[in-house]
């Protein structure tokens, strides 16, 4: 990604970064779980049981 303008405040540069990094993370393991709960459950939701 290309860098865009640094903000006024260096510190307010690294709080946003520590935010991003802590949604990412949680972005992460969210999907993971969702993921995991996926593959553990049989795929009943398809409607193409011949019924």
């Amino acid at each position: 990604m290309a860098e865009k303008k640094t903000p006024k405040n260096d510190r307010s540069a690294a709080s946003r970064e520590d935010r991003l990094k802590a949604a990412l993370k949680a972005n992460m393991a969210r999907r993971k779980a969702q993921a995991k709960a996926r593959a553990e459950k049989p795929d009943q939701d398809t409607g193409k049981d011949g019924e």
